[in-house]
Protein backbone atom coordinates (compact mmCIF):
# COMPACT_ATOMS: atom_id res chain seq x y z
CA UNK A 1 0.00 0.00 0.00
CA UNK A 2 3.15 2.72 -0.70
CA UNK A 3 0.92 4.25 -2.74
CA UNK A 4 -1.27 5.31 -0.26
CA UNK A 5 1.47 6.97 2.03
CA UNK A 6 1.02 10.25 0.48
CA UNK A 7 -2.16 10.72 1.32
CA UNK A 8 -1.33 11.39 4.80
CA UNK A 9 0.74 14.19 4.16
CA UNK A 10 -1.55 16.07 1.69
CA UNK A 11 -3.94 15.61 4.21
CA UNK A 12 -2.03 17.51 6.53
CA UNK A 13 -1.64 20.00 4.25
CA UNK A 14 -4.89 20.57 3.08
CA UNK A 15 -6.68 20.41 6.57
CA UNK A 16 -6.84 24.22 6.75
CA UNK A 17 -8.78 24.46 3.91
CA UNK A 18 -11.79 22.62 5.11
CA UNK A 19 -13.50 25.06 6.33
CA UNK A 20 -15.59 26.18 3.25
CA UNK A 21 -18.97 25.80 4.21
CA UNK A 22 -21.10 27.98 6.55
CA UNK A 23 -20.33 27.75 10.11
CA UNK A 24 -23.50 26.27 12.14
CA UNK A 25 -24.53 25.08 8.79
CA UNK A 26 -22.43 21.90 8.73
CA UNK A 27 -24.28 18.94 6.96
CA UNK A 28 -24.66 15.38 9.35
CA UNK A 29 -22.21 12.79 8.73
CA UNK A 30 -23.13 10.07 6.26
CA UNK A 31 -24.53 6.86 7.25
CA UNK A 32 -22.96 4.69 4.81
CA UNK A 33 -21.45 5.21 1.20
CA UNK A 34 -20.46 3.19 -1.52
CA UNK A 35 -17.55 3.54 -4.19
CA UNK A 36 -19.26 4.83 -7.06
CA UNK A 37 -21.40 7.41 -5.06
CA UNK A 38 -18.02 8.63 -3.87
CA UNK A 39 -16.83 8.73 -7.69
CA UNK A 40 -20.28 10.83 -8.46
CA UNK A 41 -20.13 13.27 -5.34
CA UNK A 42 -16.21 14.12 -6.11
CA UNK A 43 -16.75 14.94 -9.53
CA UNK A 44 -20.12 17.10 -8.61
CA UNK A 45 -18.08 18.91 -6.39
CA UNK A 46 -14.75 19.29 -7.99
CA UNK A 47 -14.42 22.70 -9.41
CA UNK A 48 -13.13 21.69 -12.81
CA UNK A 49 -16.58 20.32 -13.53
CA UNK A 50 -18.27 23.77 -13.55
CA UNK A 51 -16.55 24.41 -16.85
CA UNK A 52 -18.85 21.66 -18.59
CA UNK A 53 -21.53 24.21 -18.37
CA UNK A 54 -19.24 26.89 -19.72
CA UNK A 55 -17.87 24.98 -22.54
CA UNK A 56 -21.50 24.24 -23.56
CA UNK A 57 -22.88 27.68 -23.86
CA UNK A 58 -19.60 28.99 -25.41
CA UNK A 59 -20.39 26.63 -28.64
CA UNK A 60 -24.27 27.74 -28.35
CA UNK A 61 -23.02 31.43 -28.78
CA UNK A 62 -20.33 30.70 -31.35
CA UNK A 63 -22.32 28.72 -33.54
CA UNK A 64 -25.51 30.77 -33.02
CA UNK A 65 -22.92 33.97 -34.44
CA UNK A 66 -21.64 32.01 -37.13
CA UNK A 67 -25.17 30.74 -38.41
CA UNK A 68 -25.95 34.43 -38.90
CA UNK A 69 -23.07 34.92 -41.05
CA UNK A 70 -25.47 33.61 -44.37
CA UNK A 71 -27.99 36.75 -43.12
CA UNK A 72 -27.86 39.79 -45.62
CA UNK A 73 -25.23 41.68 -44.51
CA UNK A 74 -25.77 45.64 -44.41
CA UNK A 75 -23.13 48.43 -44.26
CA UNK A 76 -23.32 52.19 -44.41
CA UNK A 77 -20.66 54.40 -45.80
CA UNK A 78 -19.65 58.18 -46.40
CA UNK A 79 -17.24 60.44 -47.96
CA UNK A 80 -16.46 63.73 -48.28
CA UNK A 81 -13.69 64.95 -50.01
CA UNK A 82 -12.01 67.68 -52.03
CA UNK A 83 -10.20 67.42 -55.18
CA UNK A 84 -7.56 69.52 -56.59
CA UNK A 85 -9.02 69.49 -59.99
CA UNK A 86 -12.14 68.25 -62.01
CA UNK A 87 -12.70 67.42 -66.12
CA UNK A 88 -13.64 70.24 -67.59
CA UNK A 89 -14.78 69.84 -70.62
CA UNK A 90 -15.47 73.02 -73.23
CA UNK A 91 -16.97 72.52 -76.23
CA UNK A 92 -16.76 75.22 -79.36
CA UNK A 93 -19.97 76.54 -80.48
CA UNK A 94 -21.88 75.20 -83.20
CA UNK A 95 -23.26 77.20 -85.88
CA UNK A 96 -23.44 80.30 -83.23
CA UNK A 97 -25.19 77.72 -80.73
CA UNK A 98 -22.68 77.71 -77.14
CA UNK A 99 -22.83 74.02 -75.69
CA UNK A 100 -22.94 74.38 -71.92
CA UNK A 101 -21.19 71.70 -70.04
CA UNK A 102 -21.77 71.78 -65.91
CA UNK A 103 -18.26 71.83 -64.37
CA UNK A 104 -18.39 69.18 -61.39
CA UNK A 105 -17.61 70.59 -58.13
CA UNK A 106 -14.03 70.16 -56.44
CA UNK A 107 -16.02 69.08 -52.72
CA UNK A 108 -17.84 65.96 -53.48
CA UNK A 109 -20.25 64.21 -50.78
CA UNK A 110 -21.49 60.84 -50.73
CA UNK A 111 -23.66 58.76 -48.41
CA UNK A 112 -24.56 55.45 -48.90
CA UNK A 113 -25.86 52.10 -48.01
CA UNK A 114 -25.09 48.56 -49.70
CA UNK A 115 -27.09 45.18 -48.74
CA UNK A 116 -25.18 41.98 -50.22
CA UNK A 117 -26.41 38.54 -49.66
CA UNK A 118 -23.94 35.34 -50.54
CA UNK A 119 -25.14 32.91 -53.06
CA UNK A 120 -22.33 30.20 -52.53
CA UNK A 121 -21.17 30.83 -48.78
CA UNK A 122 -23.23 28.55 -47.17
CA UNK A 123 -20.70 25.38 -47.65
CA UNK A 124 -18.40 27.21 -45.91
CA UNK A 125 -20.29 28.57 -42.92
CA UNK A 126 -21.56 25.03 -42.31
CA UNK A 127 -18.07 24.14 -42.36
CA UNK A 128 -17.04 26.77 -39.93
CA UNK A 129 -20.02 25.58 -36.85
CA UNK A 130 -19.03 21.88 -37.30
CA UNK A 131 -15.55 23.09 -36.17
CA UNK A 132 -16.75 25.42 -33.64
CA UNK A 133 -18.74 21.71 -32.26
CA UNK A 134 -15.73 19.85 -32.58
CA UNK A 135 -14.00 22.04 -30.74
CA UNK A 136 -16.08 21.98 -28.05
CA UNK A 137 -16.47 18.86 -28.36
CA UNK A 138 -12.72 18.08 -27.81
CA UNK A 139 -12.75 20.41 -24.93
CA UNK A 140 -14.87 18.45 -23.00
CA UNK A 141 -12.91 15.17 -23.70
CA UNK A 142 -9.71 17.16 -22.13
CA UNK A 143 -12.08 17.94 -19.31
CA UNK A 144 -12.93 14.45 -18.54
CA UNK A 145 -9.89 13.42 -18.86
CA UNK A 146 -8.62 15.56 -16.41
CA UNK A 147 -11.48 14.32 -14.01
CA UNK A 148 -10.97 10.92 -15.04
CA UNK A 149 -8.06 11.12 -12.58
CA UNK A 150 -10.51 12.02 -9.88
CA UNK A 151 -10.87 7.66 -9.87
CA UNK A 152 -7.78 6.92 -8.87
CA UNK A 153 -7.62 9.28 -5.78
CA UNK A 154 -10.93 8.45 -4.53
CA UNK A 155 -9.54 4.69 -4.77
CA UNK A 156 -6.72 5.29 -2.43
CA UNK A 157 -8.75 6.78 0.36
CA UNK A 158 -11.48 4.70 0.16
CA UNK A 159 -9.70 1.32 0.02
CA UNK A 160 -6.85 2.73 2.52
CA UNK A 161 -10.26 3.47 4.76
CA UNK A 162 -11.37 0.08 4.20
CA UNK A 163 -8.07 -1.93 4.83
CA UNK A 164 -8.04 0.46 8.27
CA UNK A 165 -11.54 -1.20 8.54
CA UNK A 166 -10.47 -4.54 8.43
CA UNK A 167 -7.48 -4.18 10.32
CA UNK A 168 -9.60 -2.17 12.99
CA UNK A 169 -11.30 -5.80 13.18
CA UNK A 170 -8.78 -7.82 13.35
CA UNK A 171 -6.68 -6.28 16.08
CA UNK A 172 -10.16 -6.42 18.25
CA UNK A 173 -10.06 -10.46 17.57
CA UNK A 174 -6.15 -10.33 18.85
CA UNK A 175 -7.65 -8.44 21.95
CA UNK A 176 -10.20 -10.87 22.35
CA UNK A 177 -7.39 -13.85 22.32
CA UNK A 178 -5.48 -11.96 24.80
CA UNK A 179 -8.33 -11.59 27.21
CA UNK A 180 -8.50 -15.26 27.38
CA UNK A 181 -5.02 -15.64 28.31
CA UNK A 182 -5.85 -12.86 31.30
CA UNK A 183 -8.63 -14.89 32.06
CA UNK A 184 -6.91 -18.11 32.13
CA UNK A 185 -3.91 -16.63 34.15
CA UNK A 186 -6.20 -15.15 36.77
CA UNK A 187 -7.61 -19.01 37.38
CA UNK A 188 -3.79 -20.35 37.25
CA UNK A 189 -2.61 -17.68 39.91
CA UNK A 190 -6.66 -18.06 41.66
CA UNK A 191 -4.90 -21.85 42.44
CA UNK A 192 -1.93 -21.33 43.04
CA UNK A 193 -0.26 -23.10 39.84
CA UNK A 194 1.24 -19.30 37.76
CA UNK A 195 2.52 -15.75 39.27
CA UNK A 196 1.28 -12.64 38.72
CA UNK A 197 3.86 -11.79 36.28
CA UNK A 198 2.51 -13.90 33.79
CA UNK A 199 -0.75 -12.04 34.25
CA UNK A 200 1.22 -8.67 33.87
CA UNK A 201 2.73 -9.79 30.63
CA UNK A 202 -0.78 -10.70 29.29
CA UNK A 203 -2.18 -7.09 30.67
CA UNK A 204 0.67 -5.37 28.80
CA UNK A 205 0.06 -6.78 25.52
CA UNK A 206 -3.91 -6.21 25.89
CA UNK A 207 -2.83 -2.22 26.12
CA UNK A 208 -0.28 -2.61 23.49
CA UNK A 209 -3.20 -4.17 21.38
CA UNK A 210 -5.67 -1.66 22.73
CA UNK A 211 -2.80 1.22 21.75
CA UNK A 212 -2.83 -0.18 17.84
CA UNK A 213 -6.39 0.23 17.84
CA UNK A 214 -6.06 4.00 19.03
CA UNK A 215 -3.23 4.42 16.11
CA UNK A 216 -5.38 2.67 13.27
CA UNK A 217 -8.79 5.03 14.11
CA UNK A 218 -6.43 8.05 14.05
CA UNK A 219 -5.38 6.83 10.43
CA UNK A 220 -8.61 6.15 8.95
CA UNK A 221 -9.64 9.56 11.00
CA UNK A 222 -7.61 11.06 8.22
CA UNK A 223 -8.00 8.95 5.07
CA UNK A 224 -11.94 9.70 6.03
CA UNK A 225 -11.70 13.28 6.66
CA UNK A 226 -9.96 13.40 3.24
CA UNK A 227 -12.39 11.64 1.31
CA UNK A 228 -14.85 13.96 2.85
CA UNK A 229 -13.21 17.07 1.81
CA UNK A 230 -13.11 15.32 -2.16
CA UNK A 231 -16.83 14.69 -1.74
CA UNK A 232 -17.91 17.66 0.03
CA UNK A 233 -19.62 15.37 2.41
CA UNK A 234 -18.90 14.71 6.73
CA UNK A 235 -17.35 11.26 6.75
CA UNK A 236 -16.25 10.27 10.25
CA UNK A 237 -16.16 7.08 12.09
CA UNK A 238 -19.50 6.18 11.93
CA UNK A 239 -20.10 6.38 8.64
CA UNK A 240 -19.86 2.72 6.94
CA UNK A 241 -18.21 2.49 3.85
CA UNK A 242 -19.31 -0.73 1.71
CA UNK A 243 -17.05 -3.07 0.32
CA UNK A 244 -17.19 -2.93 -3.75
CA UNK A 245 -17.66 -6.28 -5.40
CA UNK A 246 -15.17 -8.00 -7.32
CA UNK A 247 -14.21 -6.66 -11.08
CA UNK A 248 -13.67 -9.15 -13.85
CA UNK A 249 -11.02 -7.97 -15.85
CA UNK A 250 -11.41 -6.38 -19.64
CA UNK A 251 -8.97 -6.58 -22.23
CA UNK A 252 -10.97 -3.52 -24.17
CA UNK A 253 -9.92 0.16 -23.39
CA UNK A 254 -12.36 2.87 -23.25
CA UNK A 255 -10.60 5.78 -21.98
CA UNK A 256 -11.61 8.91 -22.36
CA UNK A 257 -8.35 9.63 -23.96
CA UNK A 258 -8.90 8.11 -26.75
CA UNK A 259 -11.98 10.24 -27.48
CA UNK A 260 -9.84 13.41 -27.04
CA UNK A 261 -7.08 12.18 -30.04
CA UNK A 262 -9.67 11.44 -32.26
CA UNK A 263 -11.52 14.74 -31.97
CA UNK A 264 -8.15 16.19 -32.29
CA UNK A 265 -7.47 14.49 -35.63
CA UNK A 266 -10.85 14.96 -37.09
CA UNK A 267 -10.27 18.85 -36.54
CA UNK A 268 -7.32 19.27 -38.23
CA UNK A 269 -8.70 17.37 -40.90
CA UNK A 270 -11.78 19.73 -40.89
CA UNK A 271 -9.71 22.62 -40.83
CA UNK A 272 -7.97 21.68 -44.01
CA UNK A 273 -11.38 20.98 -45.59
CA UNK A 274 -12.17 24.58 -44.55
CA UNK A 275 -8.79 26.32 -46.34
CA UNK A 276 -9.84 23.93 -49.49
CA UNK A 277 -13.44 25.78 -49.13
CA UNK A 278 -11.94 29.04 -49.06
CA UNK A 279 -9.89 28.42 -52.41
CA UNK A 280 -13.21 28.82 -54.27
CA UNK A 281 -14.89 31.65 -55.84
CA UNK A 282 -17.23 33.51 -54.31
CA UNK A 283 -20.32 34.71 -55.46
CA UNK A 284 -22.90 37.34 -53.62
CA UNK A 285 -25.75 39.49 -55.02
CA UNK A 286 -25.75 43.07 -53.74
CA UNK A 287 -27.53 46.47 -53.64
CA UNK A 288 -26.60 50.08 -52.82
CA UNK A 289 -28.14 52.93 -52.89
CA UNK A 290 -27.92 56.44 -51.44
CA UNK A 291 -27.15 60.14 -52.32
CA UNK A 292 -24.02 61.85 -54.06
CA UNK A 293 -23.23 65.19 -55.16
CA UNK A 294 -22.33 65.14 -57.72
CA UNK A 295 -24.44 61.62 -58.71
CA UNK A 296 -21.89 58.75 -59.17
CA UNK A 297 -24.42 57.49 -61.70
CA UNK A 298 -24.27 60.98 -63.51
CA UNK A 299 -21.64 62.77 -63.18
CA UNK A 300 -23.00 65.86 -64.88
CA UNK A 301 -25.46 66.14 -62.31
CA UNK A 302 -24.08 68.28 -60.21
CA UNK A 303 -26.44 68.24 -57.10
CA UNK A 304 -27.00 66.34 -54.42
CA UNK A 305 -29.57 63.49 -55.82
CA UNK A 306 -30.46 59.88 -54.88
CA UNK A 307 -28.86 56.74 -56.95
CA UNK A 308 -28.36 52.80 -56.51
CA UNK A 309 -27.65 50.52 -58.36
CA UNK A 310 -27.72 46.58 -58.16
CA UNK A 311 -25.81 42.75 -59.84
CA UNK A 312 -23.66 40.10 -58.61
CA UNK A 313 -20.19 40.39 -57.47
CA UNK A 314 -17.64 37.75 -57.55
CA UNK A 315 -14.75 37.60 -55.46
CA UNK A 316 -11.52 35.51 -56.09
CA UNK A 317 -8.72 35.45 -53.53
CA UNK A 318 -6.40 32.75 -54.94
CA UNK A 319 -3.41 33.91 -52.54
CA UNK A 320 -4.82 31.00 -50.46
CA UNK A 321 -3.67 28.78 -53.40
CA UNK A 322 -0.37 29.34 -52.99
CA UNK A 323 0.39 27.60 -49.97
CA UNK A 324 -2.21 25.04 -49.42
CA UNK A 325 -0.11 21.85 -50.13
CA UNK A 326 1.97 22.73 -47.96
CA UNK A 327 -0.88 23.61 -45.26
CA UNK A 328 -2.49 20.11 -46.77
CA UNK A 329 0.53 18.30 -45.34
CA UNK A 330 1.41 20.32 -42.43
CA UNK A 331 -2.15 18.73 -41.45
CA UNK A 332 -1.30 15.53 -42.34
CA UNK A 333 2.07 15.61 -40.24
CA UNK A 334 -0.52 17.00 -37.44
CA UNK A 335 -2.99 14.21 -37.53
CA UNK A 336 0.21 11.62 -37.85
CA UNK A 337 1.65 13.42 -34.90
CA UNK A 338 -1.47 12.43 -32.94
CA UNK A 339 -2.16 9.09 -34.03
CA UNK A 340 1.37 8.28 -32.50
CA UNK A 341 0.32 9.90 -29.13
CA UNK A 342 -2.61 7.72 -29.35
CA UNK A 343 -0.67 4.80 -30.34
CA UNK A 344 1.67 5.46 -27.39
CA UNK A 345 -0.84 5.82 -25.03
CA UNK A 346 -2.68 2.59 -26.02
CA UNK A 347 0.80 1.18 -25.45
CA UNK A 348 1.74 2.49 -22.30
CA UNK A 349 -1.98 1.45 -21.33
CA UNK A 350 -1.58 -2.18 -22.04
CA UNK A 351 1.47 -2.59 -20.66
CA UNK A 352 -0.13 -1.13 -17.13
CA UNK A 353 -2.70 -3.11 -16.91
CA UNK A 354 -0.59 -6.27 -18.18
CA UNK A 355 0.96 -5.19 -14.65
CA UNK A 356 -2.30 -5.04 -12.93
CA UNK A 357 -3.18 -8.23 -14.57
CA UNK A 358 -0.05 -9.98 -12.83
CA UNK A 359 -0.58 -8.48 -9.52
CA UNK A 360 -4.34 -9.51 -9.84
CA UNK A 361 -3.13 -13.18 -10.38
CA UNK A 362 -0.23 -12.60 -6.96
CA UNK A 363 -2.83 -11.49 -4.44
CA UNK A 364 -5.60 -13.91 -5.47
CA UNK A 365 -2.84 -16.78 -4.67
CA UNK A 366 -1.01 -15.49 -1.51
CA UNK A 367 -5.01 -15.35 -0.24
CA UNK A 368 -5.49 -18.37 -0.87
CA UNK A 369 -2.37 -19.61 0.77
CA UNK A 370 -3.11 -17.12 3.50
CA UNK A 371 -6.60 -18.80 4.03
CA UNK A 372 -4.52 -21.93 4.73
CA UNK A 373 -2.35 -20.17 7.44
CA UNK A 374 -4.66 -18.26 9.42
CA UNK A 375 -6.18 -21.38 10.06
CA UNK A 376 -3.35 -23.15 11.23
CA UNK A 377 -2.36 -20.40 13.27
CA UNK A 378 -5.61 -20.20 14.92
CA UNK A 379 -5.74 -24.08 15.52
CA UNK A 380 -2.26 -23.06 17.67
CA UNK A 381 -3.48 -20.65 19.23
CA UNK A 382 -6.53 -22.27 20.49
CA UNK A 383 -4.23 -25.03 21.62
CA UNK A 384 -1.83 -22.37 23.72
CA UNK A 385 -4.78 -20.88 25.41
CA UNK A 386 -5.35 -24.64 26.51
CA UNK A 387 -1.97 -25.33 27.39
CA UNK A 388 -1.58 -22.03 29.12
CA UNK A 389 -4.29 -23.01 31.09
CA UNK A 390 -2.90 -26.24 31.79
CA UNK A 391 0.47 -24.72 32.53
CA UNK A 392 2.07 -26.74 29.79
CA UNK A 393 3.69 -23.02 28.24
CA UNK A 394 4.79 -19.69 29.75
CA UNK A 395 2.42 -16.59 29.07
CA UNK A 396 5.54 -15.88 26.64
CA UNK A 397 4.88 -18.21 24.49
CA UNK A 398 1.02 -17.92 24.52
CA UNK A 399 1.40 -14.19 22.98
CA UNK A 400 3.92 -14.91 20.59
CA UNK A 401 1.53 -17.85 19.19
CA UNK A 402 -1.48 -15.17 19.63
CA UNK A 403 1.14 -12.55 17.43
CA UNK A 404 1.26 -14.68 15.19
CA UNK A 405 -2.35 -15.70 14.14
CA UNK A 406 -3.69 -12.10 14.46
CA UNK A 407 -0.70 -11.36 12.32
CA UNK A 408 -1.88 -13.81 9.65
CA UNK A 409 -5.28 -12.41 9.65
CA UNK A 410 -3.52 -9.06 9.18
CA UNK A 411 -1.86 -10.50 6.28
CA UNK A 412 -5.07 -11.58 4.55
CA UNK A 413 -6.81 -8.51 5.40
CA UNK A 414 -3.94 -6.50 3.39
CA UNK A 415 -4.13 -8.42 0.51
CA UNK A 416 -7.69 -9.27 -0.03
CA UNK A 417 -8.22 -5.19 0.55
CA UNK A 418 -4.92 -4.88 -2.45
CA UNK A 419 -6.63 -7.48 -4.16
CA UNK A 420 -9.97 -5.50 -4.66
CA UNK A 421 -7.89 -1.96 -4.94
CA UNK A 422 -6.11 -3.62 -7.99
CA UNK A 423 -9.13 -4.94 -10.06
CA UNK A 424 -10.57 -1.36 -9.85
CA UNK A 425 -7.29 0.12 -10.66
CA UNK A 426 -7.29 -2.05 -13.35
CA UNK A 427 -10.99 -0.95 -13.85
CA UNK A 428 -10.08 2.49 -14.22
CA UNK A 429 -6.75 1.97 -16.08
CA UNK A 430 -8.77 0.02 -19.22
CA UNK A 431 -11.82 2.20 -19.04
CA UNK A 432 -14.25 -0.14 -18.41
Amino acid sequence: MKKMHWLLAVFLATTNTRGQSTPGQSAPPADHLTLEQCYRLAEANYPLTRQRALIASTCDYNISNLSKGIYPQLSVNGAATYQSAVTDISIPPINGYKIAIPVVPKDQYKLYGEISQTLTGFGINKQQREISSIDAALQEANLNTDLYQLKDRINQLYFGALLIDDQIKQNDLASKDVQTGIDNARARIDNGTDFVSSLNKLKAQLLQTEQHTIELRASREAYTDMLGLFINLPVDSTTQLERPEAQKTADSINRPELKAYDLQVKQYAEDLRLTRLNLYPQLNVFFQGGMGQPNPMNLLSTSLSPYYFTGLRLTWTIGGAYTYRKDRLISLNNQEVVKTQRSTFLFNTQETMHQENANIRKYRQLIQSDDDIVNLRESVSKTSAVQLLNGVITANDYIQDVNAAAQARQDRAVHQIQLLMTQYDYKNTSGN
